[in-house]
């Protein structure tokens, strides 16, 4: 009995089709999801990786079954038929690819609204005045006068935290002006739209430099070379940079966010899974960028406070030390070579933050 092509290409369908669902949900690609918006950016990923299977499977499929099909045989000599073409065909495998892009790229913004990347009330726009409709340069003379510059505002409440205000050289390096009526405060990845208007948790203020990562504290005054961050809180990230643009990356959170000299980025996320993860600077900052790296230690609230007990006593004794022992003819960098030695701090990064 033979079996009708129809029914074929039926079977084929239903198998390319669970083999391709299967993979895209148990390819391992991806490291741990450790907060609340990497379950979103993996179901994107595990989609299009579906998607890809699906396809692969497809014209490779194709190709093998018209290779041993179509092959030439022993004594075939012959031209084979011409073919000019299959307008439906064209058609076809033009307008699924098409299809298949404007899918990913819808799902795609949604994902990225969903994790708080797109906030159409972010940009600030100057009225429209008769004046400014029949006088067009005055009305940008005043839109540039009458514009507050919201990033040095976002600048100058983070300076406000003395931990943030000694690590940050924002009096040398000017803060940047916005773009009056145009784009966003500052490039940042805002809150979920279900936490949209609520302040974070916690805040932390980080600061960049060739090479390493500062992270501060307002609410405590905590300055440490290492992110602690508790589960289930959302966690406001401020960010700026000394010197050169460097980059926040965390794989497990699925989020990278730049860090700009001049410039105030924020980024926030909620926590999820326990662990200790590698914070990467994802942007070229120099020879040594490789090694710009520390842990992101996230952990349940109760280690998290004890952690921050432990912070406070430790930074409560060692400036009752320095006021006994630190003599007025030392510099800050030879009084603190001791302590950062045993640290792994280069006098050069002590240079930097200093300067």
């Amino acid at each position: 009995m033979k079996i009708p092509s129809s029914i074929w290409t039926l079977l084929i369908g239903i198998g390319l089709t669970l083999a391709s669902l299967w993979y895209g949900q148990n390819h391992g690609l991806m490291p741990v999801a450790a907060s609340d918006e990497a379950d979103l950016v993996d179901g994107l990923f595990n989609t299009m990786m579906t998607v890809s299977a699906g396809i692969f499977l497809i014209v490779e499929g194709v190709l093998v079954y018209c290779v041993v099909k179509y092959r030439r045989r022993a004594g075939d000599h012959e031209d084979g038929p011409p073919v000019e073409g299959n307008v439906p065909l064209e058609i076809l495998w033009t307008a699924i690819p098409a299809i298949i892009v404007i899918g990913i790229s819808v799902y795609s913004f949604e994902v990225y609204n969903d994790i708080g990347g797109f906030d159409p009330h972010a940009g600030h726009q100057a009225p429209i005045t008769q004046s400014s409709m029949t006088m067009p340069g005055s009305a940008i003379a005043a839109t540039l006068n009458d514009t507050p510059n919201l990033n040095q505002e976002k600048s100058d409440e983070a300076m406000q935290d003395p931990a943030t205000a000694a690590v940050r050289n924002a009096d040398q390096i000017p803060q940047k002006q916005d773009a009056p009526g145009l784009g966003i405060v500052a490039p940042g990845i805002g809150s979920s739209p279900e936490k949209a208007g609520k302040p974070p948790e916690l805040v932390v203020n980080v600061t960049g430099l060739q090479y390493a990562w500062i992270f501060t504290y307002p609410e405590s005054g905590i300055t440490t070379g290492e992110l602690h961050v508790p589960i289930g809180r959302e966690v406001q990230i401020n960010m700026t940079a000394n010197d050169v643009i460097h980059a926040f990356w965390v794989p497990e959170f699925r989020l990278k966010q730049d860090a700009i000299p001049g410039r105030q980025t924020e980024m926030r996320f909620t926590p999820k899974t326990a662990g200790d993860y590698t914070l990467i600077c994802a942007e070229l900052c120099g020879p040594y960028h490789g090694a710009m790296r520390t842990q992101v230690v996230v952990e349940p609230e109760e280690a998290f406070k004890k952690w921050t007990q432990e912070q406070l006593a430790a930074n409560s004794d060692t400036l009752n030390q320095a006021v006994a022992v630190n003599p007025t003819d030392l510099t800050p960098e030879e009084f603190l070579a001791p302590y950062t030695k045993e640290m792994g701090i280069q006098p050069e990064m002590l240079h930097h933050i200093h300067k």
